[in-house]
């Protein structure tokens, strides 16, 4: 049976989702977050130590603005409401992706909950904000070269990443039906147990997650052996 120590999720199809109950993207978006508490609360009962988010990405800033505004606000409140929660239930809230172009807000915000719950280990949420896989990658190269080391190594490379010290991730899920990885953790998902589900994120749910994770103990998982 395979050990599971990180999920790694695309919470794709908030925004059909709201159109498809004849209302708004942005109230998709907003009742996706009950899934996010879902899904935390799910993965600290079954012991899951990292659970990564794919929250915003480079690519999203084509939105409409009044899109992008409103993901912002949404973050803005739910870390208003749920800091000390999230807090008290011991998790560690990491921030992976580019600080520019952020508001200047989300990243004091951010910094601030990074360092009053660095200390906690029931679990380590990765939240990635503005985040492009590609644009991580040139990026570790550039720190690289710079560094001006002369030996490269997967071990160097991977001390370069925003992931540094992270365990890659054991699954990937994502929810919305399609079947891609859209520029997220192209590095740290070349083993990882691939699941996509037609459901849309606000429709997913603590018994599909956990249905997944069974699906999973079952896989025989080689790394490239025999």
């Amino acid at each position: 049976m395979n050990g599971l120590n990180h999920v790694a999720i695309i919470m794709d199809g908030n925004g059909r989702w709201g159109l498809k109950k004849k209302k708004s993207r942005n109230y998709g978006h907003l009742k996706g977050l009950k899934t996010v508490d879902a899904i935390i609360r799910s993965s600290i009962k079954l012991h899951i130590s990292y659970l990564t988010l794919f929250t915003f990405s480079t690519e999203n800033w084509k939105r409409p603005e009044n899109e992008v505004n409103f993901l912002f606000d949404l973050i803005r409140k739910y870390i208003k409401k749920n800091l000390r929660k999230v807090i008290k239930q011991g998790i560690k809230v990491n921030i992976i992706g580019k600080r520019r172009k952020l508001p200047k807000d989300i990243v004091k915000t951010f910094d601030t909950i990074k360092k009053k719950t660095k200390l906690n280990k029931v679990i380590t949420i990765n939240l990635a904000l503005n985040y492009g896989s590609k644009e991580e990658i040139v990026n570790a190269c550039k720190k690289i070269v710079l560094s001006k080391k002369k030996n490269i190594s997967i071990k160097n490379f991977q001390d370069h990443l925003y992931t540094k010290g992270i365990p890659d991730p054991d699954i990937l899920i994502r929810t919305g039906g399609t079947r891609r990885l859209s520029n997220f953790l192209l590095w740290q998902l070349a083993y990882s147990e691939l699941f996509f589900t037609d459901k849309m994120w606000p429709d997913f749910n603590s018994n599909d997650f956990i249905k997944i994770i069974k699906d999973f103990k079952k896989i025989k998982r080689n790394f490239g052996s025999l």
